[in-house]
């Protein structure tokens, strides 16, 4: 079983600035996090935190430290009426990376509270953070016995992640790609499990710019089959494919199997509103690509993403026509999305009457039109006409993006490219920063929140409650 934690970079940045003071002492603080729980991992994610003030502590060295619970009385009482988990997480400022006897003695005391305290028997977990920000840590189980963490991801304006696994060799299809980015960020990118919703237009290049650069794993996801109309857009799909109405997913997961570079790949055709183990996949990735045009599915990426502090990039394209049997206008878009920051929805790329009328389109298309003729409801697009010399640009902007999330090289701190609308026909891309944009507060809230029933609070996902179950 792999053993994940998972932070916002708005936390990971609260906690930077707390467990690392210019005194050089060490520090703590705890967190309330949520859980995602299955046969294969155990993800705590962290959803509230709680520092413990300087002067409340007994005392304070370079390598000891010694503090009252009192503050955090209310975690312990959260615990045992909740799934939720605790999080002790202090500083080394010496730079050790290693737990020490003092912080054994210090954890097992806790922890022993702590399951007292807890509703059931299910891990929590005790972190170190190093002078730099690096982290590492281990999970606790109910006899005390504990396991060191495999993976730590970082959601912020860059994409961290802190694991205990072996460095491994260069293969040689990627050594362009470390000249460029370094073995540290090619051996990140081979760690990775990437979501990919949508392949088509801008999803299939996407898939084709991920395998070649050496990602780990693949889970891609879309519920139709190729057709003629999109062979004009979709990388690796052939008119055989058309005729045969072959899986979109199965046609892309052939070509990443015959291209060879060792990217494993889970394909799911199915839509994410009817399938329980599809989200769980989803879940498990350490970033999401959606490449989708209809509104509730970008909604329910936003919502996913945020409840399990996952990165999220958003993809659009749209070509307006001119009303003469030309083209007015041709632009995309690439949003990158964090917990604890703003939404789509706050960005105003939808608005809660698009929502309503997107859903209502996938739940009863014929309904859908009726209303449409009655002004009831708002219209939708869902089939904008694309090409692939659009959709390749904007799929190469937003995995350059990616890739500036993880090794940056633009000019810019990565904040300053929360979004980017790139206008093909007048030439110009325009670059947002996070905080052009507002908060979701809502989102903000229940960022960590985890196995949560309904479903990341969404009630039309209630055949999803085999998830937190």
């Amino acid at each position: 079983m792999e053993l994940q934690l998972r932070i916002s970079g708005f936390h990971h940045e609260v906690l930077k600035q707390h467990l690392l003071p210019a005194d050089g002492r060490e520090a703590v603080a705890v967190a309330l996090c949520g859980r995602f729980s299955d046969a294969e991992s155990e993800i705590l994610l962290v959803h509230d935190l709680t520092l413990i003030p300087y002067d409340e502590c007994f005392s304070r060295e370079s390598d000891i430290l010694h503090w009252s619970t009192q503050r955090i009385q209310h975690y312990f009482e959260r615990i045992g009426k909740s799934d939720l988990a605790l999080l002790k997480i202090h500083s080394h400022p010496g730079g050790c990376d290693k737990f020490s006897k003092t912080d054994d003695a210090s954890d097992n005391e806790f922890f022993d509270s702590a399951f007292g305290w807890a509703m059931n028997d299910k891990p929590h977990a005790s972190a170190v953070m190093l002078p730099e920000g690096r982290i590492f840590g281990r999970f606790f189980f109910n006899n005390l016995h504990h396991e060191p963490i495999d993976k730590i991801l970082v959601a912020g304006d860059t994409i961290q992640q802190f694991s205990n696994s072996k460095q491994i060799s260069v293969a040689d299809f990627a050594l362009r790609t470390v000249q460029a980015f370094g073995e540290r960020t090619y051996q990140s990118l081979n760690e990775m499990t990437v979501g990919v919703v949508g392949c088509s237009g801008t999803g299939s290049p996407v898939i084709e710019q991920l395998t070649r650069l050496g990602i780990g794993k693949l889970v891609i996801v879309d519920p139709d089959t190729v057709e003629k109309k999109n062979l004009n857009r979709i990388l690796n799909t052939t008119m055989a494919d058309a005729k045969k109405q072959k899986p979109k997913v199965v046609a892309l997961a052939d070509a990443i199997k015959k291209i060879g570079l060792g990217t494993d790949v889970d394909f799911r055709q199915v839509n994410l509103y009817d399938d329980v183990e599809t989200l769980k996949a989803l879940i498990k990735c350490d970033v999401v690509f959606g490449c989708m045009d209809s509104v509730d599915g970008r909604h329910l990426l936003n919502q996913l993403c945020s409840f399990y502090l996952l990165p999220y990039f958003d993809l659009g394209v749209k070509l307006e026509a001119n009303g003469f049997g030309g083209i007015k206008q041709i632009c995309g878009s690439v949003h990158y999305i964090q917990p604890c920051k703003s939404s789509l929805l706050t960005r105003g790329v939808y608005n809660i009457e698009d929502l309503r009328a997107s859903s209502q389109f996938r739940r009863n298309p014929e309904e859908f039109e009726n209303l449409k003729k009655n002004s009831y409801i708002k219209n939708v697009n869902v089939n904008n006409p694309a090409v692939i010399s659009v959709n390749m640009q904007i799929a190469s902007h937003a995995v350059n993006e990616f890739l500036n999330r993880v090794h940056p090289f633009k000019a810019e701190h990565p904040s300053c490219y929360a979004s980017s609308t790139i206008d093909i026909t007048e030439g110009y891309i325009v670059n947002s920063n996070e905080s052009d944009f507002q908060t979701d507060a809502y989102l903000k809230k229940k960022s960590g929140r985890g196995d949560i029933l309904p479903f990341v609070e969404m009630s039309e996902l209630v055949s999803c409650s085999g998830i937190g179950k």
